[in-house]
């Protein structure tokens, strides 16, 4: 890869490809998407990936934003960069990371075009010589480029530097973080487009572990089949790539994983019954971590402390289902808008007043607020390029750019991650929701997550989402929307574009569970008036490009139900 690598600099160079300059990939987890990691920021460029379960508009708004100059793209997304190609004049050359037999054809690439042209990767390859020499480059600039899945409005690039990823890659590596060294064989079941794969290219770099790229088969024979035979030790995902593999190993008794050591979960909450199923059921240890796009991502993991290891394991199990404890290198407090309003006005304060201003919540366990974290790899600002198109765009969504940022009385800056939770005096964080999910019923909060977790702990029940719904005399009141396990359109893999739900009856599926059996479930659990009000049977629930639940897609499905 190394010998390649440098190939391929040498190629970027006579490609016209300065420092600075953006390059983008639309590529899966591939070897090929492997060298493009490291040569195009050796080279001093930056790494652009892009995310190919985007809609091609929203696509098109990315690359045109960050003005990149290059595209690098996999075979299979040829008639999806067939569609960007006439919007993007800022990309001059096109490549396609295949064999020289298997070039697409891209029928909006017109031959005598005197601005674009359309390369084979292999083939400019063979032209590149391996004596390309490394620039010696400021630890300060730019090598990579992510934005943001825009969830709640346009993407917001965030620009990672040599120096961020280097002391990213060394914290994930800590015994308290990831515990990675050159004796693992990692796989990163999360994307090379997504977050950086979440940093585990780089980690696995520089441990000199070994690392197994999964491609596109993430159902649960395939997993368990690679994981096997190339004796993976760590491997990380989002909930939903995982489901299938647990489901997997439950329904076939002797096939396990020894060598397996560690599942990192992040991209979304685990629930605490996956946690106790792969632990107790197959001896596997799950670690929760979380982080996000503006923390390069990783900001916690949750590993126990001497002092929980003669705790039962129920308790340690509850300590293991909390986010966990910032790694070194991140700083994190919870903070809510000053003066420090009364509970229930917390939702409703946002986005608070310009200019926000915002006081500590103590850590205690109990009190909630805005989770907001600061760091040597936390971004500061987004991306925004000089002359971009559109920059004078808002983002649309919960806040504007500099909302997302606020500076407190010492001069320091601080991201606001839009999670509320709270913090235990040991540190540990729980986050109980999004702030634009959280239920505010006759005053008082109510937890979109937990109620999620209880549901998704009853045995019938595959996923599970609770969404917020008017009501006149409570302002809002909790709706779950559940997929049970035995449904014939199940599928727990991560979708990959969003979908709206389809509903069934209970008789046209013959399911067991049934809505009292559900709402039964919930009591001793919570308080009463936390229990949902009602309970809606689905064949699929929307997920977006990460993997995460599109509460705005459910909430706009049965906004309207009585």
């Amino acid at each position: 890869m190394h010998g390649r690598s440098k190939q391929l600099g040498n190629i970027l160079e006579e490609l016209g490809v300065k420092k600075g300059d953006r390059v983008a990939t639309l590529a899966m987890n591939t070897y090929r998407h492997m060298e493009l990691y490291f040569a195009v920021s050796g080279a001093g460029a930056v790494l652009h990936t892009l995310n190919p379960r985007l809609f091609a508009e929203t696509l098109t708004w990315i690359v045109r934003h960050a003005q990149d100059s290059v595209l690098f793209f996999d075979p299979c997304f040829a008639s999806l960069v067939d569609r960007l190609l006439p919007h993007c004049p800022s990309v001059k050359h096109w490549i396609c990371l295949v064999d020289e037999e298997r070039m697409p054809v891209l029928p909006s690439l017109s031959p005598s075009s005197p601005f674009l042209s359309l390369h084979n990767y292999e083939a400019l390859l063979r032209e590149g010589k391996e004596d390309y020499v490394w620039p010696i480059l400021e630890e300060t600039a730019a090598s990579s480029l992510c934005y943001t899945s825009g969830t709640t409005g346009l993407p917001r690039g965030v620009l990672y530097s040599h120096r961020s990823t280097v002391l990213h890659s060394l914290a994930a590596a800590l015994p308290d973080s990831l515990n990675v060294s050159a004796r693992d064989t990692v796989l990163p079941a999360v994307p090379l487009f997504h977050v950086n794969a979440w940093g585990i290219p780089y980690t696995a770099a520089m441990v000199g572990c070994k690392l197994v790229l999964p491609g596109s088969a993430l159902d649960g024979a395939s997993l368990y089949e690679l994981m096997k035979e190339e004796g993976v030790t760590l491997a990380a995902g989002v909930p939903t790539v995982w489901l299938p593999l647990l489901h997997h190993l439950d329904q076939n008794p002797g096939q396990e994983l020894p060598k397996l050591r560690r599942l990192v979960i992040g991209g979304a909450a685990c629930p605490p019954s996956m946690l106790r199923a792969f632990k107790e059921r197959h001896g596997i240890e799950v670690l929760h971590a979380w982080g996000m796009t503006e923390m390069s991502p990783i900001g916690t993991a949750s590993t126990l402390k001497g002092k929980h290891l003669a705790l039962p394991t129920e308790d340690q199990h509850n300590v293991l289902s909390k986010q966990g404890r910032t790694i070194y290198g991140v700083d994190l407090r919870i903070v809510a808008p000053s003066p420090p309003p009364s509970l229930p006005s917390l939702s409703s304060s946002y986005p608070p007043p310009s200019p926000p201003r915002w006081s500590e919540v103590p850590w205690d366990g109990v009190s909630p607020g805005e989770l907001c974290a600061r760091g040597h790899w936390v971004a500061t600002d987004y991306f925004s390029p000089i002359q971009a198109p559109e920059e004078g765009e808002r983002d649309g969504g919960v806040r504007g750019h500099q909302e997302s940022f606020y500076t407190d009385d010492d001069g320091e800056r601080w991201f606001l991650t839009g999670d509320v939770a709270t913090i235990c005096p040991d540190g540990y964080i729980k986050i109980t929701d999004r702030s634009k999910d959280v239920i505010k019923s006759g005053g008082e909060w109510i937890s979109s997550i937990e109620l999620e977790n209880i549901a998704m702990n009853h045995p019938e029940v595959a996923l599970a989402a609770v969404i917020a719904m008017p009501h006149r005399k409570w302002d809002e009141r909790p709706l779950l929307i559940v997929v049970p396990k035995n449904c014939p359109a199940l599928s727990l893999r991560s979708s990959t574009t969003s979908s709206s739900p389809s509903i069934s009856s209970d008789t046209d599926r013959a399911i067991r569970l049934t809505k009292e059996a559900l709402l039964d479930h919930f009591k001793g659990k919570v308080a009463k008036w936390w229990v949902p009000d009602d309970v809606i049977f689905v064949d699929s629930i929307p997920q977006g490009p990460t993997g995460k639940i599109l509460k705005t897609e459910l909430r706009q499905r049965f906004s309207q139900r009585p």
